[in-house]
């Protein structure tokens, strides 16, 4: 019943209109046919673009799009079945300003230009909690160098986790390279989500299918954004 309930989310994402599914091919030492024009070809503006990695079922995707019409948000992950999600929310409701890629974060310099993206998201990722897989965490100094190479300058990170481990050790990276760290908090929703604007609260309120998960089990989530140097 499982794969068959894959096979059909598959199926319907090749409807949407609104999930792009690069070939290994297609971005393995390759530039996808669409880097530097997803404004002028997909979104047909100049809006900033957001882009959230490892989006999961797409609800932040989704809900920044909503709050911010104005803005372009592009989802991606590897898992099809997750993307559905969000896709279908967003197709069902013509948001136009919302689409999804399905690929690997590795591929990322192979999708967007320099100075492409405006923002990036990055909402509870797998911490890689033993040290030997350090470099695969989605901070590490392998990825922020891909980050560098497609955001804007003074472009902005966004981390939501609840692994206080990878938490202090994004903390550490940011601090070690001298990056701008514009806020930070180990207990959004204790201490620090009341002292935000009423916008920012509601972005930030903005649970995902893990956040929910770990919140029940009462984990305290922590969220911080930075600015890396070009």
């Amino acid at each position: 019943m499982g794969q068959k309930n894959k096979l059909a989310k598959w199926a319907d994402n090749l409807t949407f209109g609104n999930v792009y599914q690069p070939k290994t091919t297609e971005v393995l030492n390759a530039n996808y046919h669409l880097k530097g024009k997803w404004n002028t070809k997909v979104f047909k503006n100049d809006h900033p673009i957001v882009l959230e990695l490892g989006c999961g079922k797409g609800e932040y995707s989704v809900g920044l799009a909503k709050h911010y019409p104005d803005k372009n948000f592009i989802g991606l992950d590897i898992k099809g079945n997750r993307i559905w999600k969000g896709a279908k929310e967003a197709f069902e409701k013509n948001m136009n300003n919302v689409i999804f890629i399905r690929t690997r974060i590795d591929f990322i310099t192979s999708l967007f230009n320099e100075n492409e993206v405006d923002e990036i998201w990055i909402t509870f990722p797998d911490p890689q909690p033993k040290d030997r897989l350090a470099r695969k965490r989605l901070t590490s100094p392998l990825f922020i160098e891909r980050y560098k190479q497609i955001l804007k300058p003074n472009g902005i990170i966004h981390l939501k986790t609840d692994h206080e481990g990878f938490f202090r050790y994004t903390l550490e990276e940011i601090e070690s390279h001298n990056y701008r760290l514009i806020e930070h908090t180990f207990n959004l929703y204790g201490e620090k989500i009341a002292d935000l604007d009423e916008k920012t609260r509601d972005i930030l309120s903005i649970k995902t299918f893990y956040e929910n998960l770990f919140s029940q089990k009462g984990h305290n989530i922590h969220y911080l954004k930075f600015q890396v140097n070009k």
